[in-house]
């Protein structure tokens, strides 16, 4: 006796559903923040390091976090967003300054 199992037609395109969510996944601004208990020394050494910028525009990001109070660093998807701010929570304080007790904050935003 011949049992023969009916295989349905499988769709070659599911494998390809979570590469594209990955494609069209949110994007998210990483937010550097303000504070007086880390030097322009720390900040640009800081965003070259988790960032891999150079050290021109960590410069420039320094100044705009000095003088405006943040400033969007990088535009990524929502889990690589999340692990830049992690690093920078992560960085430690600035031993030039006595007072630095830990790490710059940093926060993430959807991007629009």
């Amino acid at each position: 006796m011949s049992s023969a199992l009916a295989v349905p037609d499988v769709d070659e395109e599911i494998g390809n559903e979570e590469e594209e969510a990955e494609g069209l996944e949110k994007m998210h601004h990483v937010i550097l923040l303000n504070d007086e208990d880390h030097t322009y020394d720390y900040v640009i050494e800081m965003l070259i390091a988790v960032f891999d910028v150079s050290e021109a525009r960590a410069y420039e990001h320094t100044v705009e976090v000095d003088t405006k109070g943040h400033s969007r660093i990088a535009t990524l998807p929502l889990k690589k967003a999340e692990e830049k701010r992690d690093l920078v929570h992560a960085f430690g304080p600035d031993p030039r300054l006595p007072r630095s007790l830990g790490s710059m904050a940093a926060l993430i935003e959807p991007a629009d």
